[in-house]
């Protein structure tokens, strides 16, 4: 696949650790197309669950051809069940090289509106954009994470407790880590960003500022 000379980012983090926020900041003030990559396992989580007898990879492949980023939006994606079977698939190798050609479309294709792309998820800088521009490992401390994602529960009014939050997220963890296929981890290449105590906008700020010495460079 041929690749035009524009801004790429790459970004890998563990479980509520901040990077979808910034990689939405960071897509917003360069003018870049943004997937989170994790919502693709999600999608077809769901498809698994809505049409178990039609679940194989031919009527994925036609699935996920015919994906729009829009599909990914949907709220309905979002839920613990939907969650669970994206953890499951994500481990399959021939799932994952369907996903990995549409990650590449997006990241090396965008519509020529776009001044690049700028992708989230688990093995962005190790697998899906190797050679990207920017390579970031966003990451904060366990309880940290766990405190996040326990408020945003709480602000939709969805019972559970911290504890559950916090043993969901660590073996979350362990299943991103532990993985055959794209496992989470930082590559040497990629800039460590510890956001535990940095705001939103603190961190984005010191990842602009980054970006922007080596753009103008």
């Amino acid at each position: 696949m041929k690749k035009k000379k524009f801004i790429t980012v790459a970004i890998d983090s563990p479980a509520a650790a901040g990077a979808g926020t910034q990689a939405k900041l960071i897509a917003r003030h360069y003018n870049l197309l943004h997937l989170d990559t994790g919502r693709i396992y999600r999608f077809i989580g769901k498809i698994s669950m809505d049409s178990p007898k039609n679940f194989n990879l031919k009527y994925l492949k036609k699935k996920i051809e015919k994906l729009k980023l829009d599909d990914l939006k949907e709220r309905s994606l979002l839920s613990d069940k939907i969650a669970t079977a994206a953890s499951i698939i994500a481990k399959n190798k021939k799932i994952r090289a369907l996903v990995h050609k549409f990650q590449q479309k997006i990241a090396y294709s965008p519509p020529s509106n776009f001044s690049g792309s700028v992708l989230d998820g688990r093995d962005i800088t190790s697998v899906q954009m190797k050679d990207a521009m920017f390579k970031f490992y966003i990451t904060a401390n366990l309880k940290v994470r766990a405190r996040r994602r326990y408020k945003e529960f709480k602000a939709s009014q969805k019972k559970i407790s911290f504890d559950q939050v916090l043993k969901s997220i660590k073996n979350r963890d362990k299943s991103d880590k532990n993985r055959k296929y794209g496992p989470l981890k930082k590559t040497k290449d990629s800039i460590l960003i510890n956001t535990t105590k940095l705001s939103r906008k603190r961190c984005f700020e010191k990842i602009k500022a980054i970006m922007d010495r080596k753009i103008k460079n």
